[in-house]
Protein backbone atom coordinates (compact mmCIF):
# COMPACT_ATOMS: atom_id res chain seq x y z
CA UNK A 1 0.00 0.00 0.00
CA UNK A 2 1.11 3.54 -0.97
CA UNK A 3 -0.43 6.57 0.69
CA UNK A 4 0.51 10.13 0.85
CA UNK A 5 1.53 10.20 4.57
CA UNK A 6 1.62 13.88 4.44
CA UNK A 7 -1.34 14.41 3.08
CA UNK A 8 -2.93 12.10 5.82
CA UNK A 9 -1.41 13.76 8.59
CA UNK A 10 -2.73 16.68 7.19
CA UNK A 11 -6.39 16.10 6.85
CA UNK A 12 -5.85 14.11 10.76
CA UNK A 13 -4.75 17.65 11.54
CA UNK A 14 -7.22 20.04 10.05
CA UNK A 15 -10.67 17.56 11.23
CA UNK A 16 -12.57 19.81 13.31
CA UNK A 17 -16.05 20.94 14.87
CA UNK A 18 -17.82 22.92 12.51
CA UNK A 19 -21.34 24.12 14.51
CA UNK A 20 -24.62 24.33 12.53
CA UNK A 21 -24.25 28.05 13.13
CA UNK A 22 -21.49 28.02 10.31
CA UNK A 23 -23.73 26.03 7.55
CA UNK A 24 -24.91 27.86 4.97
CA UNK A 25 -28.70 28.27 4.93
CA UNK A 26 -30.44 26.13 2.20
CA UNK A 27 -27.43 24.63 1.06
CA UNK A 28 -27.53 20.71 1.28
CA UNK A 29 -24.75 18.01 1.14
CA UNK A 30 -24.70 15.81 -1.78
CA UNK A 31 -26.52 12.30 -0.33
CA UNK A 32 -23.26 10.63 -2.01
CA UNK A 33 -20.99 12.33 0.86
CA UNK A 34 -23.23 11.23 3.35
CA UNK A 35 -23.07 7.91 1.22
CA UNK A 36 -19.29 7.76 1.37
CA UNK A 37 -19.32 8.99 5.39
CA UNK A 38 -21.21 6.19 6.57
CA UNK A 39 -19.03 3.33 4.03
CA UNK A 40 -16.05 4.58 5.54
CA UNK A 41 -17.51 4.59 9.36
CA UNK A 42 -18.51 0.90 8.60
CA UNK A 43 -14.19 0.28 8.73
CA UNK A 44 -13.95 1.37 11.56
CA UNK A 45 -12.25 -1.18 14.18
CA UNK A 46 -14.48 -3.78 15.83
CA UNK A 47 -13.59 -6.11 18.39
CA UNK A 48 -14.67 -10.06 17.62
CA UNK A 49 -16.63 -8.40 14.40
CA UNK A 50 -19.56 -6.89 16.61
CA UNK A 51 -19.92 -3.80 14.40
CA UNK A 52 -22.19 -2.05 16.84
CA UNK A 53 -22.67 1.39 15.21
CA UNK A 54 -25.94 2.33 14.02
CA UNK A 55 -27.20 5.32 11.96
CA UNK A 56 -30.38 7.22 11.44
CA UNK A 57 -30.13 9.82 8.87
CA UNK A 58 -32.40 12.63 8.59
CA UNK A 59 -32.38 15.42 5.72
CA UNK A 60 -35.01 17.42 4.01
CA UNK A 61 -38.18 16.75 5.59
CA UNK A 62 -36.69 14.47 7.96
CA UNK A 63 -35.01 17.24 9.54
CA UNK A 64 -38.49 18.64 10.54
CA UNK A 65 -39.80 15.43 11.64
CA UNK A 66 -36.26 14.88 13.62
CA UNK A 67 -36.86 17.97 15.03
CA UNK A 68 -40.83 17.75 16.45
CA UNK A 69 -39.61 13.77 17.44
CA UNK A 70 -36.92 15.35 19.98
CA UNK A 71 -38.69 18.05 21.10
CA UNK A 72 -41.78 15.95 21.92
CA UNK A 73 -39.40 13.65 23.67
CA UNK A 74 -37.88 16.55 25.66
CA UNK A 75 -40.96 17.64 26.79
CA UNK A 76 -42.30 14.59 27.86
CA UNK A 77 -39.10 13.96 30.15
CA UNK A 78 -38.38 17.40 31.59
CA UNK A 79 -42.55 17.79 32.61
CA UNK A 80 -42.42 14.64 34.58
CA UNK A 81 -39.53 15.95 36.49
CA UNK A 82 -40.11 19.57 36.58
CA UNK A 83 -37.10 20.48 34.53
CA UNK A 84 -39.11 21.72 31.25
CA UNK A 85 -37.71 25.17 30.04
CA UNK A 86 -39.27 26.80 27.21
CA UNK A 87 -36.41 28.12 25.34
CA UNK A 88 -34.67 25.02 24.80
CA UNK A 89 -37.39 22.63 23.66
CA UNK A 90 -37.62 25.87 20.83
CA UNK A 91 -34.29 25.19 20.28
CA UNK A 92 -34.68 21.67 20.38
CA UNK A 93 -37.52 22.52 17.47
CA UNK A 94 -35.51 25.33 15.09
CA UNK A 95 -31.99 24.05 15.33
CA UNK A 96 -32.19 21.05 13.64
CA UNK A 97 -32.67 22.73 9.91
CA UNK A 98 -29.51 24.76 10.35
CA UNK A 99 -28.31 21.76 9.09
CA UNK A 100 -28.09 19.53 5.52
CA UNK A 101 -28.36 16.48 7.36
CA UNK A 102 -28.41 15.41 11.14
CA UNK A 103 -27.78 11.56 11.59
CA UNK A 104 -28.32 9.99 15.04
CA UNK A 105 -25.58 7.69 16.04
CA UNK A 106 -26.27 4.49 18.27
CA UNK A 107 -24.40 1.83 19.84
CA UNK A 108 -26.03 -1.69 18.96
CA UNK A 109 -24.86 -3.94 22.65
CA UNK A 110 -23.85 -7.04 21.13
CA UNK A 111 -26.55 -9.97 21.80
CA UNK A 112 -23.95 -12.93 23.45
CA UNK A 113 -22.41 -9.55 24.87
CA UNK A 114 -18.44 -11.26 23.67
CA UNK A 115 -17.46 -7.32 23.88
CA UNK A 116 -17.10 -5.09 27.03
CA UNK A 117 -19.31 -2.49 26.64
CA UNK A 118 -16.57 0.32 26.89
CA UNK A 119 -15.14 -1.00 23.44
CA UNK A 120 -18.12 -1.28 21.83
CA UNK A 121 -18.46 2.19 22.83
CA UNK A 122 -14.97 3.11 21.35
CA UNK A 123 -15.44 1.50 18.24
CA UNK A 124 -18.32 3.64 17.57
CA UNK A 125 -16.44 6.77 18.33
CA UNK A 126 -14.11 5.19 15.54
CA UNK A 127 -16.55 5.13 13.13
CA UNK A 128 -17.81 8.90 14.06
CA UNK A 129 -13.58 10.01 13.62
CA UNK A 130 -13.96 8.13 10.49
CA UNK A 131 -16.92 9.99 8.89
CA UNK A 132 -14.87 13.39 10.26
CA UNK A 133 -11.90 12.77 8.31
CA UNK A 134 -14.23 11.97 5.25
CA UNK A 135 -16.24 15.02 5.77
CA UNK A 136 -12.92 17.27 5.90
CA UNK A 137 -11.30 15.23 2.53
CA UNK A 138 -14.86 16.55 1.31
CA UNK A 139 -14.82 20.40 2.23
CA UNK A 140 -18.33 19.90 4.69
CA UNK A 141 -18.77 20.65 8.01
CA UNK A 142 -20.17 18.33 10.78
CA UNK A 143 -20.14 18.66 14.64
CA UNK A 144 -21.40 15.99 16.96
CA UNK A 145 -23.51 16.81 19.38
CA UNK A 146 -23.76 15.18 23.00
CA UNK A 147 -26.50 17.18 23.96
CA UNK A 148 -30.63 17.40 23.90
CA UNK A 149 -32.12 14.65 24.49
CA UNK A 150 -28.98 12.26 23.68
CA UNK A 151 -28.91 11.19 27.57
CA UNK A 152 -32.31 9.87 28.09
CA UNK A 153 -33.65 6.78 27.96
CA UNK A 154 -36.82 7.57 25.88
CA UNK A 155 -35.09 8.66 23.20
CA UNK A 156 -33.43 5.24 21.72
CA UNK A 157 -36.93 3.81 21.32
CA UNK A 158 -37.33 6.79 18.58
CA UNK A 159 -34.45 5.34 16.50
CA UNK A 160 -35.85 1.79 16.92
CA UNK A 161 -32.99 1.06 19.58
CA UNK A 162 -33.21 -1.23 22.81
CA UNK A 163 -32.88 -0.60 26.54
CA UNK A 164 -29.37 -2.07 26.30
CA UNK A 165 -28.22 -0.17 23.01
CA UNK A 166 -26.70 3.52 23.46
CA UNK A 167 -27.46 6.52 21.90
CA UNK A 168 -24.23 8.29 21.34
CA UNK A 169 -25.17 11.56 19.71
CA UNK A 170 -25.88 13.50 17.04
CA UNK A 171 -23.91 14.09 13.72
CA UNK A 172 -24.57 17.26 12.55
CA UNK A 173 -23.60 18.01 8.63
CA UNK A 174 -23.62 21.02 6.53
CA UNK A 175 -21.85 23.43 3.62
CA UNK A 176 -19.26 25.59 4.60
CA UNK A 177 -17.85 28.48 2.95
CA UNK A 178 -14.27 29.91 3.75
CA UNK A 179 -11.58 28.25 5.87
CA UNK A 180 -12.31 25.55 8.85
CA UNK A 181 -11.26 26.92 12.36
CA UNK A 182 -7.63 26.59 13.30
CA UNK A 183 -7.14 23.90 15.95
CA UNK A 184 -5.16 23.79 19.17
CA UNK A 185 -3.65 20.79 21.15
CA UNK A 186 -1.18 21.05 23.50
CA UNK A 187 1.92 18.74 22.86
CA UNK A 188 1.70 15.33 22.78
CA UNK A 189 5.08 15.09 24.79
CA UNK A 190 3.31 16.57 27.28
CA UNK A 191 0.97 13.40 27.52
CA UNK A 192 3.56 10.46 26.63
CA UNK A 193 5.91 8.75 28.58
CA UNK A 194 8.52 6.55 26.55
CA UNK A 195 10.16 3.33 28.13
CA UNK A 196 13.37 1.64 25.94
Amino acid sequence: MNYNVDEINSLIHNRRSIFPKSYVADKVVDDSVIEQMLENANWAPTHKLTEPWRFVVFTGDGLKKFAELQAACYKKVTQRDNSFKEERYQNLLSKPVQSSHIIAIGMKRDVDKRVREVEEVGAVFCAVQNMYLTATAYGVGCYLSTGGITYFEEAKELFGWNEEDKLIGFLHVGVVEGEAPSGRRGSVKEKTNWIK
